[in-house]
C-alpha cells in the first residue's frame, strides 16, 4: 500500500515539493558556506519524492538551533507555507487527507531541518 501510495504522491505533488527542496539547495550551494545547507536541501528534496513509510526524527543541540533560524529567515518560512497549504488543499476532501498529511510533516520538516534524520517505518 505505501508503494501504490508514495507512486500517487509522486505524480500528484511529490515531484513539485522535490523541485522546491532542490531549486532550494542550488540556491544555497553558490556559496561556500551554504554548501551543507543545500546538501541537507537535497537529502529532502528525496524524501518529498517518497515520503511514505518514512518518519523524521528531530533532534540537535546550539549548533543545528542556530542554522535552523538562519533557514527560517532566509527560505524555510516560505517552504513551510507553501508546504502547509498544498496540506489544506489535499485535506479538503477524505481521499487526499493521507497526502495532505504528507505535506504537513514536510511543512514541519521545512521549519527545522537541521537536525532532523529520515527513518523508515
Amino acid at each position: 500500500m505505501k508503494t501504490l501510495g508514495n507512486i500517487l504522491w509522486l505524480l500528484l505533488t511529490g515531484w513539485l515539493l522535490a523541485l522546491g527542496w532542490a531549486i532550494s539547495g542550488l540556491i544555497w550551494c553558490i556559496s561556500i558556506i551554504g554548501i551543507p545547507i543545500g546538501i541537507q536541501c537535497f537529502k529532502f528534496a528525496r524524501l518529498a519524492l517518497w515520503p511514505m513509510g518514512r518518519t523524521i526524527v528531530y533532534g540537535g543541540g546550539a549548533g543545528k538551533l542556530l542554522i535552523n533560524i538562519l533557514w527560517i529567515i532566509i527560505t524555510g518560512l516560505t517552504m513551510a507555507v507553501s508546504n502547509a497549504l498544498a496540506g489544506i488543499v489535499w485535506c479538503i476532501t477524505i481521499i487526499g487527507i493521507p497526502f495532505g498529511l504528507q505535506c504537513f510533516k514536510m511543512a514541519k520538516l521545512a521549519l527545522m531541518p537541521f537536525g532532523a534524520t529520515i527513518q523508515k517505518m
